[in-house]
């Protein structure tokens, strides 16, 4: 066979061979362990480093060459595409072994070049038990970052099911709401859980139809030898233990714990980036970080995110001169502050400690014509968030979110899950972090109370928050009137939450008159309700489809009641992708205040949408919606005189994906929709 130059990485041609002795039943996989980046320098080779200590002595299995060097060509091209390729000479040794004329010599060849690089050695005997043993692989990872190693493993029984490998230091470090939506939750992920579980592990594994992605099957072969993939994320650094087990099913485990063993990580810092973030004024700010590395992984990891970072989000929040941590690689970095800014996208390569600045640039600002923005409807506890190890998360977090989006009013609803430790933040007036420019002000939205049943509440500008004579949630009203009457008695604005739930229709006419069933979480007593003069302020918009939500309320105007909307996200309920995805911008007569925001809703001086569509000062004949109570008197033949400042942002080209949505998919208020 003839020999491939030295150093390039070519599927050699085999001959045919004489028939080579039979071979015992034994198959070596290799599995490798996924690298987010690189070792010491960018798109460095993988290295083989030998532990302190004598290596475990190698073991040469007897297999057939053609199968096995088909699989080493799949294994090199997977290292190559996860970034961390094998060095220049092992390829150039890979190629010789192959050419060897003695098949014999090739598979040992072969072996000898893989073996340097294993972490755990995985042997399969005949009766399917599978225990394991540690590797010559030096065993480093490094912080915030994935590592590749390879793990050989003897098949002596020929199996072909998935090999596994499982670790107690992997898992959840946090339990989502979803789970109990308990106003009292158990604590089932203690911290010291969370410090325990610092890695991911698992096996990386492509189908052979992936497009770009090398064919590294989900099953063993069967053959003598082949090789797999395996990934090794650490979310610290220093020394980290992990206790790795294999097995390739129920009952594969061989006695003793012989299936397992404990590794002793030495994961090297990663380097701290320091972020300069501007508003287009200069001002210190806070914006949204989105970091991809060149596979689109996302960092940080978002299966170990705790505050401030939330794992259901891909990006994080941070301020002016915060600092992350990311390992040596190159990234996309997408710098967002909110629908009002076009999001700078930018490469950043770390080497070492670095610098990133961002300054997007503001299309529009509706607080310079006095509109100021808000959504009255976000959590930070329940639905998405975690219940353990915390009962949701802090203000300062949920302050984050609302600063990072260049929302002006964010309203933290209190609600049934976690309630009882999130109520210790309301206080009747703007949190303490809140700034000029930001307002946090936690309220409260009646959803997993006894009145549920009737409509989930949003009631805004409490002074109280625990309904006459209650101590607990079960002791409230089970109707809604009366707690509507309760919080009116305070001066507060109240309203329907996610309105359209249980008043769907089948047609996106408007207005129509279909019967909604009145049977979910949205505006099911509103109809009765808005019939109590000043019960009602407004129903809610922008986060259930225009014509569920909007057709009540369409019916009501028409006679007579004069109910408001009002844009709101549900937030991480409906949506977790950010706050303010729905929102109402309300006309506030000098300094932002909260309370001048919720008069905004209370009079109809607001206007909703996605934040990229804009209707300020609407006004008839010179009467602007929101004053003179909405109402312009015109004789018959009267000419009226129509004037709105409007503006839209919208792509260049039309989303084809949003235009072919039908109403009642998400994104319900997109303005692709109106283009």
């Amino acid at each position: 066979m003839r020999r491939p130059p030295p150093g390039v990485l070519t599927l050699a041609r085999l001959e045919p061979r004489a028939a080579s002795p039979p071979a015992a039943r034994v198959c070596v996989i290799l599995l490798v362990a996924l690298a987010s980046l690189l070792a010491a320098t960018l798109s460095s080779p993988l290295r083989a480093q030998a532990p302190p200590g004598p290596p475990p002595p190698p073991s040469v299995t007897v297999v057939s060459l053609q199968p096995l060097a088909q699989h080493v060509r799949a294994i090199a091209s997977t290292l190559a595409y996860l970034g961390q390729p094998l060095a220049p000479e092992d390829l150039r040794h890979i190629d010789e072994a192959i050419a060897e004329a003695d098949e014999g010599t090739a598979v040992r060849r072969l072996q000898e070049v893989l073996d340097p690089y294993v972490l755990v050695a995985v042997d399969i005997n005949p009766e399917s038990r599978v225990k394991v043993a540690p590797g010559a692989a030096r065993a480093e990872l490094v912080e915030g970052g994935t590592r590749v190693f390879l793990v050989k493993v003897r098949n002596q029984a020929g199996v072909t099911a998935p090999l596994e490998v499982e670790s107690p230091n992997g898992g959840a470090v946090s339990t989502p709401a979803w789970t109990s939506g308990s106003p009292e939750p158990k604590q089932t992920v203690t911290r010291r859980d969370v410090m325990d579980r610092w890695s991911d592990v698992s096996l990386y594994r492509t189908e052979v139809s992936v497009y770009s992605k090398p064919p590294m099957g989900g099953r063993l072969s069967g053959l003598p030898l082949e090789y797999g993939v395996l990934q090794v994320y650490s979310r610290d650094r220093g020394q980290r233990s992990a206790l790795l087990r294999f097995n390739v099913g129920q009952g594969s485990q061989d006695v003793g714990f012989r299936n397992e063993t404990t590794i002793l990580f030495d994961a090297r810092p990663a380097y701290p980036v320091r972020l300069r973030v501007q508003d287009e004024q200069g001002r210190p700010a806070t914006a949204s970080f989105l970091i991809r590395d060149r596979l689109r992984r996302v960092y940080p990891s978002q299966s170990k995110r705790l505050a401030p970072d939330f794992p259901f989000q891909p990006q994080i929040y941070r301020m002016d001169e915060d600092t992350i941590l990311l390992p040596a690689g190159a990234y996309t970095v997408t710098c967002d502050r909110g629908p009002e800014y076009d999001a700078v996208v930018q490469d950043l390569v770390v080497s070492g400690p670095a610098e990133l600045s961002c300054r997007p640039a503001r299309w529009i600002d509706p607080s310079q014509y006095g509109w100021y923005s808000g959504d009255h409807h976000i959590h930070a506890a329940g639905c998405a968030h975690y219940e353990s190890p915390e009962q949701g998360v802090g203000p300062k977090d949920m302050l984050a979110q609302v600063q990072g989006e260049a929302l002006n009013v964010g309203s933290v609803l209190t609600w049934g899950p976690c309630y009882y430790h999130q109520k210790q933040f309301f206080s009747g007036q703007d949190h303490p972090l809140s700034t000029d420019r930001h307002l946090l002000h936690y309220d409260l939205e009646v959803s997993g109370f006894p009145s549920s049943h009737a409509g989930h509440l949003v009631l805004l500008g409490l002074k109280e928050q625990d309904y006459p004579g209650t101590s607990r949630i079960e002791q409230w009203p089970t109707w809604d009137l009366p707690v509507l009457r309760w919080a009116k008695s305070q001066g507060a604005v109240a309203g329907f939450a996610h309105s359209g739930w249980g008043l769907a229709v089948s047609t996106s006419e408007l207005p129509n008159d279909e019967m909604p069933g009145f049977d979910s979480i949205g505006a099911n007593e509103y109809i009765v309700d808005v019939t109590h003069e000043g019960a009602v302020d407004f129903i809610s918009a922008a986060d259930t489809p225009p014509p569920w939500e909007l057709n009540i309320w369409y019916h009501t105007l028409d006679v007579g009641f004069r109910t408001r909307i009002s844009g709101e996200t549900d937030f991480p309920c409906i949506t977790q992708d950010r706050v303010g995805q729905g929102r109402s911008y309300g006309k506030v007569e000098g300094r932002l205040s909260y309370a001048g925001f919720l008069e905004a809703i209370r009079n109809g001086r607001t206007y909703v949408g996605d934040g990229r569509s804009h209707l300020m000062d609407f006004a008839v004949n010179g009467r602007e919606a929101g004053t003179g109570e909405s109402e312009v008197r015109l004789a018959a033949g009267d000419v009226a005189r129509v004037t709105v400042k409007v503006a839209a942002r919208l792509d260049p080209s039309p989303s084809e994906v949003i235009r072919r949505l039908r109403y009642d998919q998400s994104p319900y208020w997109d303005i692709e929709r109106a283009r």
